[in-house]
């Protein structure tokens, strides 16, 4: 039976899913929570086999959940949900070594699918998710600068951005300049005029 692990900050979203999950022979799910910080204390008291993440969710978010949870327990298999199939979610979920990715919008059976390819050892990423992304400027950007230009998208102070992160401020500044260096921006300003221009304001990469 393979044991699943369920975070989303949607009530609706989670009774769904784990109903149709418990619904299948050979899937479980032992546990569900709305957010990151909740599900690294879960699994520390019963870790599962695969993790559903959602990656937009208040607190630290799915992506720095998913990578705290692949540096302390890499045998666990990540897969990330998203409403948005951008490029840019797939393609730094394997930035971060995550297994799988599945839009919100699929058919269940992709769910089930993605769970049993990563518990065989297999990957289940569209590789046109991937292919998308590369049209985007914010494909320059790695998987840090992009969790910062979120943040600051998000008004988050400095001390903020560093408590979020677990990093400190000099370090914040680091990434904050090298990201407006590579999308060739000066402040803050041009930065959301940029998120607007790409239409990623509101994706799970920059929350």
């Amino acid at each position: 039976m393979i044991k699943v692990l369920l975070v989303d900050d949607h009530e609706l979203v989670r009774s769904g899913i784990e109903a149709l999950l418990n619904a299948m022979d050979d899937i479980t799910v032992i546990a569900a929570c709305d957010c990151g910080e909740q599900a690294l204390e879960l699994i520390d008291k019963n870790p599962p086999d695969v993790i559903l993440m959602d990656i937009n969710m208040p607190g630290m978010g799915g992506l720095e959940a998913c990578r705290r949870i692949l540096n302390t327990l890499p045998e666990i298999k990540l897969i990330g949900l998203s409403a948005y199939d951008n490029g840019q979610v797939p393609r730094q979920l394997l930035r971060l070594g995550v297994e799988g990715f599945v839009s919100k919008g699929s058919p269940v059976i992709e769910m089930v699918d993605a769970i049993r390819a990563v518990m065989s050892g297999k990957r289940h990423i569209r590789s046109e998710s991937i292919q998308a992304s590369e049209n985007s400027i914010f494909a320059k950007l790695s998987q840090r600068e992009l969790e910062v230009a979120g943040l600051i998208l998000q008004g988050k102070s400095i001390p903020d951005m560093a408590d979020t992160l677990q990093i400190n401020a000099k370090t914040v500044n680091t990434y904050r300049y090298r990201l407006y260096e590579k999308l060739n921006i000066k402040n803050d300003v041009e930065l959301m005029h940029l998120a607007v221009k790409f239409n990623i304001l509101n994706s799970e990469i920059l929350n």
